[in-house]
């Protein structure tokens, strides 16, 4: 646990030295917040009541959030992994004393800690001082709602970790880490809340690990969900979260098995 949490605090410390692109990114994360905000609000006011459980505040409090985490959750994706195998330079990571899975999670979550910080905290206070945003409904849902977050970043990390590690056995995994970007913003809730899906898209998107990676933490910040509801929420964020993690382990150590270094 020491290592883990020098490895966070590493990631984070690695991360904050980026200060230019992070106010890049909240500058391009309010920009996109406003138009989002002005469109979906337009909808619920054209729809005249709730729209899946969603009236103004509340879908406001569901883009601002969703803006905020969108540099704390990987949802974009990274490349370093795969570079890794391409390149032999895993072989160093399967040496160390940490599994490279913890070792990697532990970095992204220190990336996402600091872009949560200076990234995600400007977006959400510009939207709160341009609207009237919808809060959670005690200290409960304010706490389990940051757990959600974390829970969050860790699924997001591990699908695209899988992704990854698809380099052993493919040449180029841009076009597949392409399509997971794809689907995962969609299915995420990134774009339009799932509950405003049509029932069949919607049903496919709650079999998906996707929701657990932003609408998930988002719903429960938002305050859209509550109550017991947190912990069934929660529960399924826990649950998608785990079986990404043992699915990459599966596949990291089918890659190590497969991995072949040539040269010194």
């Amino acid at each position: 646990m020491r290592t883990f949490a020098i490895l966070v605090r590493a990631g984070f410390r690695r991360h904050s030295t980026y200060r230019l692109a992070m106010l890049a990114g909240t500058t391009t994360n309010s920009v996109f917040g406003l138009i989002r905000a002005s469109v979906l609000v337009a909808a619920v006011a054209s729809a005249g009541t709730e729209i899946g459980g969603y009236d103004a505040p509340k879908v406001l409090a569901f883009v601002w959030w969703g803006q905020a985490l969108l540099g704390a959750v990987s949802l974009w994706g990274f490349q370093e992994v795969s570079d890794r195998v391409r390149s032999g330079d895993i072989a160093v990571d399967f040496l160390r004393p940490l599994n490279p899975q913890l070792a990697y999670v532990a970095g992204d979550l220190g990336r996402a800690g600091i872009n949560l910080i200076l990234r995600g905290a400007p977006s959400l206070l510009i939207g709160a001082l341009l609207f009237d945003l919808a809060a959670p409904p005690g200290l409960d849902s304010w706490v389990l709602g940051f757990v959600s977050v974390v829970i969050a970043v860790v699924a997001a990390f591990a699908g695209t970790f899988i992704v990854n590690l698809l380099a052993f056995w493919v040449t180029e995994v841009r076009g597949i880490r392409l399509v997971w970007m794809i689907t995962s913003g969609f299915l995420c809730g990134l774009y339009l809340p799932i509950p405003w899906f049509p029932e069949w898209l919607r049903t496919l998107a709650l079999w998906t690990p996707f929701p657990a990676m932003l609408q998930n933490p988002v719903d429960i910040l938002s305050g859209r969900v509550d109550g017991d509801a947190i912990w069934s929420t929660l529960a399924g964020q826990v649950a998608w979260a785990a079986v990404l993690l043992i699915l990459g382990q599966l596949v990291l150590q089918r890659g190590r098995r497969h991995l072949e270094v040539q040269g010194g």
